[in-house]
């Protein structure tokens, strides 16, 4: 079974609690950021030499959010717990409800299989996030995991829900967040016994964070020839949901250009490979998997990918995302690596028309030629392709419960 420990989170003071954490950053533009990082005693105030700074110093810059820090710590705006497992909710404005629980992963489960990974990384990326961690040494939001249903578990939550939680706020967009501290020995110990019963976790959202993490964790094991596997920095900072409080949307995709194609030529050869039925100017979206919305010129076009194409048992050639980059953006439109090309974009669905109303405005306005919606993976496929130990390409899952940035955080500095 993987390791699932209890850890020293470290959270804002009570006075601070509702304006120090922040979404990820990715949901903000850099003038969003930049507004942000003006107003004290919040996250991004304390990175802010490392998301608005001018300097080219980045070890510098780092250097000076982990001072900030240790600053903020000093001053008893942020605090420390003593070692505690959390119960994590958040409640949505249409009532639907994901939790689970806070707490440390080992690393070495992730290089030993233990937690199964289902999408490949971009290097550029996890080297990026893995230097910031070895300057910061700071894991401010955890990686999402992922599990079958286990109803024990299920029911210790249950249990712990009825007591008072030490956080419990609505943020701006109509999200309760909510957390309970479990720091009880007999309580821990229970919840110890029945997560042990667990034969694996599998990352539904946090490929990066979790692969810049194992990348760090190998440069100290390098370095430190006392090495033993406790340090703090063979940890991952990890939220563990069962697969009953996960909700899988689509990703779906832009492309700048069709290669100097007519559209005419484009249709012809997309024609090889799927079944084409033109739907004008109204939104498509994939109705089951192996069907494929594209838009192209004011047009919705819905792309039926081939019965002898299909693949009958678990493989890449099961996954609309693999068959988009192996037929359409590596034959037809000679993108070479899908994965780091700059002529794709991503964009974040939402199992309704509404996320392919978004992909639509965006080539309307002018930030790509073609889009492409994508049937959501499902959890067991999602399952399959890890326990067979392929990789999807990246962004095929954008996976709900979004987590906060901050809200508790886990120091790696011995």
């Amino acid at each position: 079974m993987p390791v699932f420990k209890p850890f020293r989170g470290i959270r804002p003071h009570k006075d601070f609690e509702q304006i120090f954490p922040t979404h990820p950053l990715d949901n903000f533009t850099q003038e969003e950021i930049t507004e942000k990082a003006q107003v004290e005693n919040t996250y991004i105030n304390m990175i802010k030499p490392y998301v608005v700074s001018k300097s080219k110093d980045i070890d510098r810059n780092l250097r000076k959010i982990r001072s900030t820090f240790e600053e903020l710590m000093d001053e008893k705006k942020l605090v420390q717990d003593s070692s505690a497992y959390y119960l994590y909710e958040q409640i949505y404005p249409n009532k639907q409800v994901f939790r689970g629980l806070l707490g440390l992963t080992s690393l070495e489960d992730f290089w030993n299989g233990k937690i199964k990974r289902h999408e490949s990384t971009i290097p550029q990326k996890k080297e990026k996030l893995a230097h910031y961690l070895e300057k910061v040494n700071l894991q401010a939001e955890p990686v999402l995991l992922t599990y079958p249903a286990n109803s024990k578990v299920e029911l210790l939550m249950n249990h712990e829900e009825k007591n008072v939680p030490i956080f419990n706020h609505i943020d701006s967009k109509g999200i309760r967040h909510k957390i309970w501290r479990i720091d009880n020995r007999l309580k821990l110990q229970q919840f110890k016994e029945v997560i042990e019963q667990i034969d694996a976790f599998y990352i539904a959202d946090g490929h990066h964070r979790i692969g810049s993490t194992a990348l760090n964790a190998k440069h100290h094991k390098d370095k430190n020839k006392r090495h033993n596997g406790t340090e703090a920095y063979n940890f991952v900072y990890s939220f563990i949901v069962s697969n009953q409080s996960i909700k899988i949307h689509d990703y779906n995709r832009i492309v700048s250009d069709i290669n100097d194609l007519s559209v005419e030529n484009f249709l012809q050869q997309l024609d090889e490979y799927f079944l084409i039925h033109e739907k004008e100017a109204t939104p498509y979206y994939p109705s089951q998997k192996f069907h494929i919305s594209m838009y192209l010129d004011g047009k919705f076009y819905s792309l039926h990918v081939k019965h002898d194409l299909r693949s009958q048992e678990m493989s890449l050639d099961n996954l609309d995302h693999h068959l988009l980059d192996k037929y359409i953006f590596k034959n037809i439109l000679k993108i070479e690596d899908p994965d780091s090309s700059d002529k794709i974009s991503y964009v974040k669905g939402t199992s309704t028309l509404e996320g392919i109303s978004i992909l639509k405005e965006k080539i309307d306005n002018g930030e790509g030629r073609v889009g492409f919606g994508i049937y959501p993976v499902s959890f067991n496929d999602m399952i399959k392709i890890s326990d067979l130990k392929l990789s999807m390409p990246p962004k095929c899952t954008f996976i709900e419960p979004k987590l906060v940035t901050a809200l508790l955080m886990y120091d790696m500095k011995p």
